[in-house]
């Protein structure tokens, strides 16, 4: 009889503890499930360095991507686009003064760029051809720069080299209207790949084949 009673307890005690087990199987099946789609799609909110893309042609800037009427502008071939999000159709850009959305299918991440060469000695020690230019700054006229970078650029874009910015991306002949010429340029070719530090009074800037990639103070 002892036996027939603990068997009815155990009996029951299984009952009591099954839903509990299935509830558990289920959130952990949801949380492998959750992790397998994150890892799908590729999130940009918490890398520290910018993400940047190039056109492999020219792309329409929607204001919103569930409406395809809200084209902001064309953004032309060859561009460079920063990231800022991302989904399995679209990218969430920023250009120039702009941001929207444009198709994946349209633009190609861009390799992060290596850290620049910080020494002479560092540039020596490199297995490709060196070569180091000095500028002297030259004095710019003010008078009707606003109107000459406006007409070079558009509106947008001279109004941030008017107020000497500078982004990740930009030209080379960019960061001359803004910042004018370096004092000091450290330069190393290797094949087709040009790269360059630019030196000013207390920042370098690092430019590759002509676009800047990153900057930092000087020690």
């Amino acid at each position: 009889m002892k036996t027939i009673a603990m068997n009815k307890v155990i009996i029951s005690l299984l009952f009591l503890f099954a839903p509990y087990a299935v509830s558990a199987q289920e959130t952990r099946t949801d949380i492998l499930r959750d992790l397998e789609k994150n890892r799908a799609e590729v999130s940009f909110s918490n890398q520290d360095q910018e993400i940047t893309a190039t056109l492999k042609s020219a792309s329409r800037l929607f204001g919103e991507k569930d409406d395809l009427t809200t084209v902001i502008m064309v953004i032309p071939s060859g561009s460079v686009v920063e990231i800022i999000d991302s989904d399995s159709t679209y990218y969430q850009v920023l250009f120039e003064d702009y941001e929207g959305y444009i198709f994946r299918r349209h633009a190609v991440i861009n390799e992060q760029a290596p850290a620049p060469v910080r020494t002479e000695k560092a540039v020596a020690q490199q297995p490709v051809a060196v070569e180091q230019v000095r500028v002297q700054p030259a004095g710019q006229n003010q008078a009707g720069r606003y109107t000459y970078l406006e007409n070079k650029y558009g509106r947008n874009i001279a109004s941030r080299l008017i107020a000497g910015k500078i982004w990740k991306g930009m030209s080379a002949e960019m960061i001359n209207d803004s910042w004018g010429s370096p004092r000091k340029i450290n330069r190393i070719i290797s094949g087709n790949t040009v790269k360059e530090e630019w030196i000013f009074a207390n920042t370098w800037l690092y430019v590759e084949n002509d676009v800047l990639r990153d900057w930092g103070p000087v020690k």
